[in-house]
């Protein structure tokens, strides 16, 4: 059977949380439940690295405004790890040139990332901190369950993956107002803070 299923699968989760589908697909490996992952992905070194950042963005990815910082380092992090992690799997099954991999994962992690991003910034809009906690966890057990589901039936978790990253970029369409509204605020925040620390009062 082609790996192309779990590559985007795994891309799509990748884009969400890239350490998460490392530890998860290093641990299936590790202990047996599937040959499909490359031994490269099941090294002590890689699951406990995966594992402590995997405790770092869980953490930050439920703070208000420390999760748009966390994204915006991800930005380059997850498509990458999501074409590194696609091409693994490729190279491990023979079955998907390697390069043909990479793009697959890189661009749908890239796709489901800006999914991320921008509702959190959309959700950021509102001063309570519940939704954002509601929401990663949420996230963070989708990502669980649809890798998970994917070792066993790769092509039934493929469709998932896609049907939740189309239903991302159509909500991501219609949050589009509340987040240039946000990027508004916090560009006034920032003049703000400029103006103060220059000793003149802000503009307007």
């Amino acid at each position: 059977m082609s790996v192309l299923p779990l590559v985007f699968t795994s891309g799509w989760a990748s884009g969400i949380n890239a350490y998460a589908v490392v530890l998860l697909l290093g641990v299936f490996g590790a202990t047996g439940l599937t040959d499909e992952v490359p031994e490269a992905l099941q090294r002590p070194d890689v699951l406990i690295a995966a594992g402590v950042l995997f405790l770092c963005e869980a953490v930050a990815d439920k703070i208000p405004y420390v999760d748009n910082v966390w994204d915006s380092v991800h930005t380059v992090i997850r498509p990458l790890a999501g074409a590194v992690v696609a091409a693994l799997l490729a190279g491990q099954s023979g079955s998907l040139p390697e390069l043909a991999a990479g793009a697959v994962g890189g661009s749908t992690a890239l796709m489901s990332h800006f999914v991320k991003a921008g509702t959190r910034m959309a959700i950021n809009t509102s001063p309570e901190p519940f939704s954002n906690i509601a929401v990663s966890t949420a996230e963070d057990l989708g990502v669980a369950g649809v890798v998970t589901f994917a070792i066993f039936h790769p092509v039934a978790a493929a469709v998932i993956a896609a049907v939740l990253l189309v239903g991302g970029l159509v909500t991501l369409a219609f949050l589009a107002h509340r987040i240039r509204r946000f990027l508004r605020r916090r560009a006034q925040r920032r003049e703000e803070k400029r103006m103060a620390a220059a000793g003149r009062p802000p503009s307007g």
